[in-house]
């Protein structure tokens, strides 16, 4: 799967254009793990490694349920039925791409005001009523505090060569064109 950049239009306000970078940042930057995970024995990614998550590939599929939960909320979907992922570690990769795409996609297509706009959530473990940009900067946040768990799990099982996935680094080299 290739980083699709969507450029955000430029007479958005600097909220919206911020949203929308930071909505293709996230897919690069998992564009850019996933590539190097990829280089790395199978088995090692399945391995147990101390951490919030038992091993690299379940932190993978958390941060997926995650982007997958909070696209549904700035969606206005409803959410979809949890079901135990049984996938490959390769279908773990192109879920986690698939979703962080049509992540950036939809909110590279949002207006001005729907960036704003507030969502009201009801859930088991929370409500609240935030503009959607606040939602777009948790999911962000959210899959770059788990992007550096499974830097440092690799780093754990011996794998010095990392990639570099930070938000400025994305936006001086990381932007296709």
């Amino acid at each position: 799967m290739t980083t699709q950049y969507m450029a955000p239009a430029t007479a958005d306000t600097a909220i919206a254009y911020l949203m929308k970078n930071y909505a293709n940042y996230n897919l690069w930057a998992n564009t850019t793990l996933v590539r190097w995970l990829k280089s790395k024995p199978a088995a090692d990614l399945e391995q147990g490694v101390a951490s919030s998550f038992p091993s690299i590939r379940l932190t993978l599929l958390h941060i997926w349920q995650t982007e997958r939960y909070w696209l549904t909320i700035i969606k206005k979907q409803d959410q979809l039925p949890y079901s135990e992922f049984t996938g490959s570690l390769q279908d773990v990769f192109d879920t986690l791409l698939k979703t962080s795409g049509e992540l950036a996609t939809f909110i590279s297509s949002m207006t001005d005001e729907t960036v704003q706009e507030r969502t009201f959530i009801e859930s088991p473990w929370f409500s609240c009523d935030f503009r959607n940009f606040e939602y777009i900067m948790q999911v962000a946040n959210h899959s770059t505090y788990h992007r550096g768990q499974v830097i440092t799990m690799g780093r754990n099982l011996g794998y010095t060569d990392a990639p570099m996935t930070d938000y400025n680094l994305y936006n001086i080299d990381g932007k296709e064109f």
